[in-house]
């Protein structure tokens, strides 16, 4: 049975599911910044999804790449698998913008600054409308 790592339980926010995955907003208000992690029990690394399960899980985290993208105006996206603190396989999605705190370094190990309630219940509001299932991608909006 699939169980979140409890790093991840404490760092980050469920926003809802794909048909694979389970797609969470990281508490760092400086990023938009969603994790997405495949609801497969024991797996730390991509090679050891099915075949299938492979495909649909990059199906997934290039359709919300994209979508962040749109929505956000990114400069760039950042998409990785790192994993030496949490074991457990996620991909992280992170809008960069070119004058934003960490650029041009990566975004990890800085210090988080958590959502205000205010700012949260924005970011709600604008994923919600980013990630409404469309077409092929169907998307379980439940965020709490």
């Amino acid at each position: 049975m699939f169980s979140l790592h409890p790093q991840l339980a404490q760092d980050t926010f469920f926003v809802g599911d794909f048909p694979l995955s389970t797609c969470r907003l990281m508490n760092d208000m400086q990023f938009p910044w969603l994790i997405l992690i495949p609801r497969v029990p024991g797996i730390s690394e991509l090679y050891e999804l099915s075949q299938a399960d492979q495909e649909q899980f990059l199906r997934e985290s290039s359709w919300l790449s994209s979508q962040l993208s749109r929505v956000f105006r990114a400069d760039k996206m950042n998409v990785a698998a790192l994993g030496n603190v949490v074991p457990q396989l996620h991909f992280h999605h992170v809008v960069r913008y070119q004058n934003d705190v960490a650029w041009p370094k990566p975004v990890w190990g800085g210090t988080a600054v958590p959502y205000s309630n205010e700012v949260l219940a924005h970011m709600r509001q604008t994923l919600m409308l980013a990630l409404r299932g469309q077409g092929d991608m169907p998307f379980d909006w439940r965020m709490d």
